[in-house]
């Protein structure tokens, strides 16, 4: 005989309409289907995390109370979907997806390719801090971390573009900023810069942290922002300045601009801004809001190969060469060889990292992809105290200053990781290992010179 639990879990299921749904059109939950899945998180320029539900399933109901909840938090940095598997026109779409249980979660992420996304299982635990922290590590970054050095190098990029940058204490880039960044991609530019860039923070007169100002034009007055340091406030008060894109989450997309938030053209004199939160509205229900068309992100090049000993020295390990960053592959893997998702999660990361750079016109040390079989490599590892031939090895090398540095993290290879670690380096930030001797050879490069110049005087002759 079942226990009475047990006796009034059956019953509640056995009193479930034929095609009842978990989250109702309230719900801060999107509905999606095989086509408003496409629209709205495939082509999309958003993190997402979808769940593969059926009504029916008692592991699916215990999930909904954390996930709504995850929804709620993440509303206006990411998106939150589920996907009714119960009904017939899902249940091709869910196959496609690969689902065989339920609750099933996938972590949807902007790829390469438009409308070709990065879809992953989530594999943590089903609680919304979670499956929250997980979502926000893995929602783009399209924020330029200036310094004193290079901020006017920015400033003058893209002229016919608003800017907004927001002085911080804060060496990370927060999910709040990288998201309004994402609403803004290709109409505003937003940089982040530290409150210890002193230079910068006394060019625009800040006293406070953190502060947020806007240069709208190349000649325009900065503008300060005053108000709360949430979502859509802050969005409001960009849009007199750039439209946000057809593909911005919530309602902010389509509200109407007519009442602009108040703005001060003077940073000197401003009020404390209140402590950040996620945004306030919830988001558009799937069924009401018409098909999105993101911004367009331009194809990811690979990342240039360095196929042979000498290819290596030349780039990296010359007397003069300057910071440069290898992906070192596992030992026997050629450039073209099927790669463990290890080896393609890093080199895709770099590729976004860099090319991310380069649209920016921002400088950025070159990143190379080193095969197994290049033995140029090998003698890096084992002069580095790499000893696992087999694992993927990310290194920034400065033949000049004579220094390296090993990324640590062998577990996540994803961009949010590598890119933290990236601009690190570029702030100086963290520390760094000598050179071993052996590693930058003075004579190797002054032969090759001979080399090159007495075969020059040959072709002469």
């Amino acid at each position: 005989m079942l226990p009475p639990s047990s006796l009034l879990f059956l019953a509640s299921l056995l009193a479930l309409p034929a095609n009842a749904e978990i989250y109702n059109k309230k719900s801060p939950v999107l509905q999606l289907n095989q086509k408003s899945y496409g629209s709205l998180i495939a082509n999309s320029n958003y993190t997402s995390i979808v769940e593969f539900y059926a009504p029916w399933c008692g592991h699916c109901q215990n999930l909904k109370p954390a996930y709504e909840k995850a929804a709620q938090n993440l509303n206006g940095l990411a998106r939150v979907a589920a996907v009714n598997c119960d009904e017939d026109e899902n249940k091709p779409f869910c196959g496609q997806m690969g689902v065989q249980g339920f609750p099933t979660l996938k972590i949807v992420t902007p790829g390469k390719k438009q409308g070709k996304p990065r879809v992953e299982d989530y594999q943590g635990a089903r609680s919304a801090k979670a499956i929250v922290d997980t979502v926000v590590d893995r929602i783009p970054n399209h924020v330029k971390r200036a310094t004193d050095k290079d901020l006017d190098k920015w400033l003058g990029q893209n002229e016919e573009r608003p800017k907004a940058i927001l002085f911080t204490e804060k060496g990370t880039t927060s999910a709040l900023i990288r998201a309004l960044a994402i609403d803004f991609l290709g109409s505003l530019d937003v940089a982040q810069v530290r409150s210890k860039e002193s230079a910068s923070v006394e060019k625009f007169g800040v006293s406070e942290f953190p502060t947020l100002v806007v240069i709208p034009s190349k000649d325009a007055e900065a503008q300060l922002y005053d108000g709360d340091l949430k979502k859509q406030p802050i969005l409001e008060f960009l849009r007199q300045f750039a439209s946000p894109n057809p593909d911005a989450t919530g309602k902010a997309a389509s509200a109407p601009a007519n009442n602009k938030p108040k703005s001060k053209s003077n940073p000197n004199t401003k009020q404390t801004p209140k402590k950040s939160t996620a945004a306030e509205d919830a988001p558009s229900d799937a069924n009401d809001e018409p098909e999105a068309k993101s911004a367009q992100i331009p194809e990811t090049p690979a990342l240039p190969v360095l196929a042979t000993p000498e290819s290596l020295d030349s780039s990296c390990l010359a007397p003069k060469s300057t910071t440069c960053v290898l992906v070192l592959l596992p030992d026997g893997t050629t450039a073209d060889a099927e790669l463990p998702s290890t080896a393609k999660d890093a080199l895709s990361s770099l590729a976004e990292i860099t090319h991310k750079h380069s649209l920016r016109g921002a400088h950025l040390f070159p990143a190379y992809s080193v095969p197994g079989v290049n033995t140029g490599s090998q003698t890096l590892r084992t002069a580095l105290g790499l000893k696992d031939s087999k694992s993927v090895e990310i290194v920034a090398i400065n033949a000049r200053r004579g220094w390296w540095r090993r990324y640590g993290n062998s577990a996540d290879f994803g961009i949010v990781a590598v890119e933290s670690w990236v601009d690190a380096i570029r702030l100086g930030e963290g520390s760094k290992e000598k050179l071993p001797e052996g590693i930058v050879h003075e004579e190797k490069a002054e032969a090759k010179e001979e080399k090159a110049e007495a075969e020059a005087e040959h072709d002469e002759l």
